[in-house]
């Protein structure tokens, strides 16, 4: 533990370290859209910058190359002499996968998606904004060496967006890996292979020839420079507003290349996608209470024709500072491990460059957290979730400025309109999110006041409304994880000594380590950080031994931000230490744990007129979040690290086994009173 707060200034991993020029000229793409012909924009001369040493070939060529490599054809005949078949056969095999993945980029699809976008984006939103600082570093560097791009993925509006910008800057059209589902939409999958996407599936593991074609294929895009390879390090869209921890799979073929020596260099470029409102929003809450996710098709696309009709406000993209493999590898890594082993050979990388993939992979997910632009709806939605189910219009517009100097303050950076009153920037927010809370008389309502006859249904209603505030509130997770955890870690600890906050500190970021993003290993930066942000605003005074937190507004929001989290673990615990089941699946332990707290919540909201103390007796709950299949999978990963639950994999997938004792010995462990703090001696 650090013996100072501020020991280490200058060398914790903070969020600001991650933050690019922010604050630089942001470009409006749909202004000139609004002023001039779609379709002459779509038919101009596109002439893309492209790598150095791109020999320009067809899709086909690639195919070929894949086909003809030394990987490949070692792969095939392993595993013809595995498994008896036919060398010819399995060549079959792997073409006809390849012809499945394959995209089929094609400029004049380009072109028809150009003319598309174009008049949907100026439906959908008011304004698309992207740094330019950042696209001119894109240009140099797409021009240099091979370029991964990796947005952050809250919508399927991401990969289009992308493409759409690399057009209008006259930029090379990536191909991008996308989900096989999305290739059997009648006509929208022919379109979309034909504009850079290749399709692979949502899993493979255990299939060698999949793996071998997919990860060569990949390989040889990057080592030819054909075009900017994109993809989603998250691995799937984020219903939460939350980034999700990184998937390493393919992260891991495409620097292959560099590590083994292939190209000079590969440049990684974060981006950051952040959306003034979703499309997909309602969607969402439902599926984390439980919905079937819709099918993706073509006859559901034309059924969504309806959103064109709704105002979805303005997006911010941020092109982030083009990451060197190179330099991020210098003096971490030995690449000459590489050297021991043919080529064409595979190899498994020693923990130094596996946990060198990690790094890069979570530094590029808090450079996208670092710069995100947010909006003044997501304040409101942190403000209302702390004030169910309704706050006073005057007052919610006080709280709503105070929140915003501290987000400034703690990092963030705002969309706001700086030739507007407070009161119309609020009510123009309210306006936009009016599907979840609405401005009544003086009132901003969240929840309708009938606390009576809490039937299931009902239940459900208010849950899908929290979850929906809860996925922009959530955007401001990231700035204030690290700060809040000081504040709960100084209320869990019940003392002032500075070892026995620290200790506390460190065994909730363990318990939430799923919920957030945290580089992995500097815990004691992240306390560090957390303590410095506190301290310019009084809510933290330190001494050699000693850490006090007052009860201050800062705290007392914190706390009232943060808090819902550990009673939703608690819950899940509580659950796990009743359950009898010997062992249980993810998908039981979702359904269970639901409907443990579906009841706390109907029997607090149907028992008005108890005292709080009452209702805690009852073990009644408000928790609305921990109704989320997200909190309730990362609850069980949580409480597997931590020994509460064992996990088993068989060939019919993981089961669990609760420790009981351990789980009910766990609910007073993460107790946290909402009470004050101990009396500070100041």
């Amino acid at each position: 533990m650090p013996e100072t707060v501020g020991s280490l200034m200058g060398t914790f991993c903070s969020l600001n370290e991650f933050k690019g020029n922010i604050g630089g000229a942001f470009e409006d793409i749909l202004e000139e859209r609004r002023k001039s012909s779609d379709f002459r924009y779509a038919i101009r001369n596109f002439t893309p910058v492209i790598y150095k040493d791109l020999t320009l070939c067809k899709p086909s060529v690639i195919k070929k190359t894949v086909m003809d490599s030394d990987r490949m054809q070692y792969v095939m005949k392993q595993i013809s002499l595995e498994t008896g078949e036919p060398f010819d056969v399995i060549q079959e095999q792997a073409c006809q996968i390849l012809d499945e993945m394959g995209h089929n980029l094609k400029v004049g699809a380009i072109r028809v998606f150009a003319l598309s976008l174009s008049k949907i984006f100026k439906r959908l939103y008011g304004k698309v904004f992207c740094n330019m600082e950042g696209i001119q570093k894109l240009a140099k560097a797409v021009q240099e060496y091979p370029v991964i791009l990796l947005p952050s993925h809250r919508s399927y509006i991401d990969f289009l967006l992308i493409s759409y910008i690399m057009y209008t800057y006259d930029l090379a059209i990536p191909v991008i890996a996308a989900g096989e589902d999305l290739s059997h939409m009648t006509l929208i999958g022919h379109l979309l292979r034909s504009s850079g996407a290749f399709f692979i599936r949502r899993t493979f593991q255990g299939n060698k020839l999949y793996w071998a074609v997919f990860s060569e294929y990949v390989k040889t895009m990057i080592r030819t420079g054909y075009a900017p390879l994109e993809f989603f390090i998250e691995g799937q869209r984020s219903r939460t507003g939350k980034t999700i921890h990184p998937r390493l799979g393919l992260l891991n073929a495409v620097m292959e290349p560099f590590l083994k020596g292939e190209v000079f260099d590969t440049y990684v470029v974060p981006i950051s996608i952040s959306y003034e409102r979703l499309l997909e929003e309602a969607f969402y809450a439902q599926e984390l209470l439980g919905a079937q996710k819709p099918k993706e098709s073509t006859s559901g696309l034309m059924k969504a024709r309806k959103l064109l009709t709704e105002n979805y406000g303005n997006i911010h993209i941020y092109f982030g500072q083009p990451l060197s493999l190179r330099s991020l590898s210098s003096g971490k890594i030995k690449r000459s491990e590489y050297n021991l082993t043919p080529r064409h050979l595979s190899h498994r990388p020693s923990e130094d460059i596996r946990k060198f993939i990690t790094d890069v992979a979570y530094k590029v997910e808090l450079h996208q957290i670092a710069n995100m632009v947010l909006s003044p709806g997501t304040l409101i939605a942190a403000i209302l979730l702390q004030n169910l189910p309704s706050l006073n219009f005057s007052i919610l517009v006080e709280k709503t400025l105070w929140l915003k100097d501290l987000t400034e303050a703690f990092g963030g950076m705002l969309e706001w309109p700086g030739n507007l009153p407070v009161d119309e920037v609020v009510r123009s927010s309210l306006h936009l999110h009016s599907n979840f809370m609405i401005l009544v008389d003086d009132q901003v309502v969240l929840f309708e006041h009938n606390d009576h006859d809490m039937t299931e249904d009902l239940v459900k209603k208010r849950a899908v409304t929290f979850l929906m505030g809860a996925s922009y509130r959530n955007q401001l997770v990231n700035i204030y994880i690290r700060p809040a955890l000081v504040v709960l870690a100084c209320k869990l600890a019940q003392t002032f000594k500075k070892d026995d906050v620290y200790k506390s500190f460190t065994f909730l970021r363990r318990v939430l380590s799923r919920e957030f993003i945290f580089f992995p290993g500097y815990e004691e930066q992240d306390f560090e950080e957390g303590c410095c942000l506190l301290g310019k605003y009084n809510a933290v005074h330190v001494t050699s031994d000693e850490i006090i937190s007052p009860d201050t507004s800062v705290t007392v929001f914190l706390f009232k931000m943060f808090y819902p989290l550990l009673e939703g673990y608690q819950l899940a615990c509580t659950y796990l230490s009743q359950d009898t089941s010997e062992s249980f699946t993810e998908k039981q332990y979702i359904t269970g744990v639901r409907s443990f707290v579906f009841q706390k919540i109907a029997t607090d909201m149907s028992s008005p007129h108890l005292s709080v103390a009452q209702k805690t007796s009852k073990g009644t709950s408000r928790c609305y979040e921990s109704l989320s299949s997200d909190m309730l999978k990362n609850s069980l990963a949580s409480f597997v690290k931590l020994g509460v639950v064992d996990a088993s994999k068989s060939s019919s997938g993981t089961n669990y086994i609760a420790h009981r004792k351990t789980a009910k010995d766990m609910v007073p462990i993460l107790e946290v009173h909402q009470g004050k703090f101990p009396a500070a001696r100041l």
